[in-house]
């Protein structure tokens, strides 16, 4: 497993546990010692690593890779180059199944470097003629994320900002990391096959109920949301920049995304439910979000 100290990969790491694997997991700093987990210390640029981490494995799952990175460089080296090169190892050792964690983004590649980059790792699984299998998450929330922890602090406050008018799907973490764990066994329904992933709410949502759903899990009745135009989400991506370097959460790259109006999971890209099916209701999943933040101190 790569990415197994992330957000998505520590919660797939600790089901495929809870599921009684053994788990190989690359990281970049030591860890503590935890039964059932070989760590190999490494990075997705280390062959040798790479090498030690695929050998024996039954499956691979690519979960590693930047959602934000301050340039096109770092977008190519975790999402590009780093796919490519544990593709590479797998057929040096001999390890056939891959599961590979892709992105919604890949489907407008045009919008961003990190679309560009995600799609690009798609072409490097599909000419792989391993037995791959790629999942394209669209937003992932959950009591250990980042990303969309702003959303839940500013709704909080009672004030949201929001892209322009447009429809997303989210899911909860756990869940997609069931679906990873159960592909990583699969043989028979999933090779060759793309899925794309969500909540099951038809149609997806709306930028302003999603932000009304947060709203009502930190506890508020009503919470103000704007829909900021285009150029104004562009602007406040480049004075995060400003404020906070390296370390922005709104980029341009993500500015430039966001904006785009269909981040909606496809229906018939779902994967079969005979494999999986949502089990967390996103009220549900939100309001143990914000209990999870709340107990790290983060709202």
């Amino acid at each position: 497993m790569t990415g197994a100290t992330g957000f998505v990969g520590g919660e797939a790491l600790a089901h495929a546990l809870t599921q009684g694997h053994e788990v190989i997991a690359l990281t970049r700093r030591p860890q503590t010692v935890r039964a059932g987990v070989k760590w190999i210390e490494g990075t997705l640029d280390d062959s040798p690593a790479l090498d030690m981490l695929v050998t024996g494995a039954d499956a691979v799952l690519h979960i590693a890779g930047a959602v934000n990175a301050p340039d096109r460089a770092g977008f190519e080296a975790a999402n590009g180059k780093g796919t490519a090169n544990v593709i590479a190892a797998m057929h040096r050792r001999g390890t056939r199944r891959l599961v590979h964690v892709s992105s919604l983004a890949a489907r407008e590649r045009q919008l961003s470097d990190y679309g560009w980059w995600k799609a690009l790792a798609e072409q490097h699984v599909r000419a792989s003629a391993l037995d791959w299998t790629m999942v394209r998450p669209p937003a992932i929330y959950g009591g250990g994320d980042r990303d969309l922890h702003e959303l839940f602090a500013m709704a909080q406050k009672g004030f949201v900002p929001l892209p322009p008018g447009g429809r997303l799907s989210v899911i909860e973490v756990s869940d997609l990391a069931r679906l990873l764990v159960l592909l990583g066994a699969d043989r028979d329904l999933s090779i060759g096959q793309t899925y794309e992933v969500d909540d099951a709410t038809p149609t997806g949502w709306t930028h302003r109920d999603f932000a009304r759903a947060i709203g009502t899990a930190v506890g508020r009745d009503h919470v103000l949301s704007v829909a900021l135009p285009a150029p104004l989400v562009r602007l406040g991506a480049h004075i995060d920049k400003l404020l906070r370097g390296n370390k922005a959460r709104l980029t341009p790259d993500r500015a430039r995304y966001m904006c785009h109006p269909d981040w909606v999971a496809r229906p018939d890209m779902a994967p079969p439910p005979v494999l999986w099916t949502p089990q967390v209701p996103t009220g549900q999943g939100l309001a143990a979000t914000v209990a999870a933040y709340r107990a790290k101190g983060w709202l």
